[in-house]
């Protein structure tokens, strides 16, 4: 990264708040360490007013300006976005069916000049990024639609309960709904080696409150989650304003391309690339989906 580009993110990014083109300084590491404790003892962190105030609007308008493009297919999924005809024991959670109403603009779709897009592939801030999970180092998914998108849902829909396929997420909220549209997760309800069937199908019932945390994000905020071992989800949105995030998809290793099927059912689409059905280089366990 050139000198311009780090002064160009330093201006996009907080940097009285977060330095993130000074990784030798206190206030970097102050962060980090945070950040290293929060993920630790909840599976997730919030940096709240990531963004330079001054920029934040310029920042949300573009992308508002790409939301339309939004695939937006309305579906019936479980937990575990596997087919719903699967063969699972009667009381099996993932007989549990939710209507999912999310949408994504792929990065294929999401100009390069977009500021959130040079947030994405800015060294300092995958370095950062790195560090907070407590990696080496981080790298951009060489899928041509994932990896910096676009999370949209409208008015009277939510993102349902579900794990993610990576082991750690990185999200900007860009555009907050009227009303509801919270982050609810259950911080480590299953493991790599136990899926913990009772606890997830509880908290899919409604009578597992106790497990639930909940979250309510501003424009601006930053979040670091664990999404692979803490089933989680976006409330139903309310009002007539759509809840807007953007999502940057990073890996431990280089090369990773989403499988086809999981690539059709987020984008309604696929390229040539997911034919080889890259996505299995993200999978670190032997759970069911």
């Amino acid at each position: 990264m050139s000198a311009t580009d780090a002064h160009t993110i330093s201006e996009l990014v907080h940097n009285a708040c977060y330095p993130i083109t000074e990784p030798a300084s206190p206030l970097w590491w102050s962060i980090v360490s945070r950040a290293r404790h929060d993920l630790h003892t909840d599976g997730c962190c919030v940096l709240p007013g990531f963004i330079q105030p001054a920029a934040f609007s310029s920042f949300a308008a573009e992308c508002a300006s790409v939301a339309p493009l939004a695939y937006d297919r309305i579906e019936d999924v479980n937990a575990y976005n596997i087919p719903l005809d699967a063969d699972l024991p009667a009381d099996h959670p993932g007989r549990h069916v939710m209507r999912r109403g999310n949408a994504f603009v792929a990065r294929d779709q999401i100009p390069a000049d977009l500021a959130v897009h040079q947030l994405y592939r800015s060294e300092p801030f995958q370095r950062f990024v790195a560090a907070c999970f407590g990696l080496p180092q981080v790298h951009e998914l060489a899928d041509p639609l994932a990896g910096c998108c676009l999370n949209v849902i409208s008015p009277g829909l939510e993102h349902p309960w579900h794990f993610d396929t990576n082991e750690f997420a990185v999200s900007l909220l860009t555009q907050e709904p009227e009303c509801g549209g919270e982050f609810e997760y259950c911080p480590g309800i299953r493991t790599a080696q136990a899926e913990n069937f009772a606890d997830v199908r509880s908290v899919l019932a409604g009578a597992g409150s106790h497990l639930v945390h909940r979250l309510t994000l501003r424009p601006g905020d930053l979040q670091l989650f664990l999404g692979r071992y803490s089933m989680h989800r976006v409330s139903t949105v309310q009002g007539t304003r759509a809840r807007h995030s953007a999502i940057f998809a990073y890996t431990e290793r280089p090369g990773v391309v989403g499988s086809l099927e999981r690539t059709r059912q987020l984008f309604g689409r696929h390229l040539p690339e997911h034919h080889d059905g890259g996505a299995g280089a993200v999978r670190v366990d032997a759970l069911l989906d």
